[in-house]
């Protein structure tokens, strides 16, 4: 199916889960995840409209931009090794999955210019995903001040895989708390406004929850 048939049905699904919730729609920024797709179907969702592209490795991030440079604002969505970030700091306008000193460090010494970042915060507790535990997450953003480089705009989390609507809603309204009790601390490198919550199975509930970035691959671009 073509990626704009896709996004005409996604943006509705948007506009009905924001008219349920009393958001605006364009509160809504969806991120295209590139990962599995080829550049001509990136290219695809590039001409159909859509201008935030999602990619969780350095490699599928340089290939597509080879293609379509500097066009789309790039995310850099998965783990981020130290050791890659000089590889992508110079193409991405956000980073989703800042969660060590370590990996902050690096960001803040490769850039030549504050970085839009996500805090990951594992609201779910699963041992399989990565991120902050909401403990963790207070000092952890008080000692990003030591780096002037990161800005961190808002929180992350990936939600489990489940068609458990209750537990979902309670994961993601776990981090709209954290998000709204970080911002109201009104730290000057942590605005702190922004959740990056939501893909392709469960971003209606997300906007219903407060998201303001969602992440969605299959039911736009597909999966290969």
């Amino acid at each position: 199916m073509k990626v704009s048939e896709n996004l005409e049905r996604v943006q509705k699904n948007i506009d009905a889960a924001c008219k349920r919730s009393g958001r605006k729609s364009e509160e809504v920024n969806v991120v295209a995840v590139t990962k599995y797709v080829t550049t001509e179907r990136a290219s695809e969702a590039f001409e159909a409209g859509l201008t935030h592209f999602g990619e969780n490795r350095d490699e599928g991030l340089l290939n597509k931009w080879e293609v379509l440079k500097d066009r789309p604002n790039w995310h850099f969505i998965g783990t981020l090794q130290s050791k890659k970030v000089k590889n992508i700091i110079d193409k991405v306008s956000y980073i989703h999955s800042l969660d060590r000193l370590s990996l902050a460090k690096e960001i803040h010494k490769r850039s030549d210019k504050p970085v839009s970042c996500f805090v990951q915060v594992n609201v779910s507790g699963e041992e399989s995903k990565h991120g902050l535990s909401p403990n963790e997450l207070k000092d952890f953003i008080i000692q990003l001040k030591e780096y002037p480089n990161i800005k961190v705009i808002g929180l992350m989390t990936m939600a489990p895989h489940t068609e458990d609507e209750v537990f979902l809603r309670k994961c993601f309204r776990k981090l709209k708390r954290l998000q709204e009790e970080m911002s109201q601390l009104n730290f000057p490198h942590a605005p702190c406004t922004e959740l990056s919550m939501g893909m392709s199975n469960d971003y209606m509930l997300a906007i219903e929850e407060g998201a303001t970035f969602i992440r969605i691959g299959t039911a736009l671009v597909g999966n290969d």
